[in-house]
């Protein structure tokens, strides 16, 4: 008996370990759930679609808004630099006139400059022949700097509320296509009644991208937004402080000494020569 008890062990065992894999392998189900955010796009509704949209149209009017401002700012950087070097070793402000006249009006500096100067022209020739030309010849002076330097400003500045707009609302946007997409997701849930966590966990992990999304959209604008402000705030104070020393300058003939554009002493200005009235 013993010997016929080995030899059907030795007979049967072949099989048994060829069938043991697959009596060991685990069951799974035909289709493997795909979650991702290709998929949660295609699976998303109209609502999410068009939140998705307007995520994008932002991120879009950001980054363009960034890029146009970003390199207007280095341009006139550069431009007002050269005419600023040009403008207080001018030997005359006839030599300033002809300048601008040759090149154009590109940066605040010259644009200040052309206005004032006209002003100052125009008040000596005519008078206070209009309303908006009455009082002195400084007053005059002094109200279209005033106008140029809120015009310049408001050049400056604009599109910044879109951007601020855009950094402020779009985390918001993200947020609502984040409480959209779970509110479908567990509807779906509690419709198959598959409460376990890996038919819970992927929907609404899925529907957290739309948060990412806007916080990928607002952080740029956001920062963009603060980078522009400074730049422009700094620029203002800048032409604001030339502005004064050119209706000093005009007013009176004279410069101030060692207060050239806010970089202290300058030892190759020349005195420049005012225009003849």
């Amino acid at each position: 008996m013993p010997f016929l008890a080995n030899e059907l062990l030795s007979v049967l065992s072949p099989s048994l370990v060829a069938s043991a894999p697959v009596m060991m392998r685990p069951t799974s189900d035909p289709v493997a759930p795909q979650l991702g955010f290709e998929h949660f796009i295609s699976r998303t509704d109209a609502v999410g679609l068009v939140l998705f949209a307007v995520l994008v149209l932002m991120s879009i009017i950001s980054w363009a808004l960034i890029v146009t401002k970003g390199v207007a700012l280095f341009q006139r950087q550069r431009r007002s630099k050269a005419f600023l070097d040009f403008f207080w070793n001018a030997t005359s402000l006839e030599a300033v006139q002809h300048e601008i006249a040759t090149h154009g009006v590109r940066e605040p500096f010259a644009h200040l400059t052309s206005h004032a100067m006209h002003a100052q022209a125009h008040h000596a020739r005519y008078g206070a022949a209009k309303l908006e030309e009455a009082g002195t010849a400084q007053e005059f002076l002094t109200r279209t700097i005033k106008k140029v330097l809120d015009e310049d400003t408001m050049r400056m500045e604009s599109g910044l509320s879109v951007l601020a707009t855009i950094g402020a609302t779009a985390p918001f946007v993200g947020l609502f296509g984040t409480v959209w997409g779970v509110y479908h997701a567990l509807l779906a849930i509690g419709a198959t009644g598959a409460g376990t966590l890996d038919k819970v966990a992927g929907p609404v992990g899925e529907a957290l991208i739309m948060t990412g999304v806007g916080l990928a959209v607002a952080i740029p604008a956001v920062m963009g937004y603060n980078w522009l402000t400074r730049s422009n705030r700094v620029w203002a104070a800048r032409l604001d402080a030339f502005a004064f020393e050119l209706f000093t300058f005009l007013s009176t003939g004279q410069t101030l000494k060692g207060s050239h554009g806010g970089e202290g002493n300058t030892p190759n200005v020349r005195p420049i020569k005012p225009l003849n009235k």
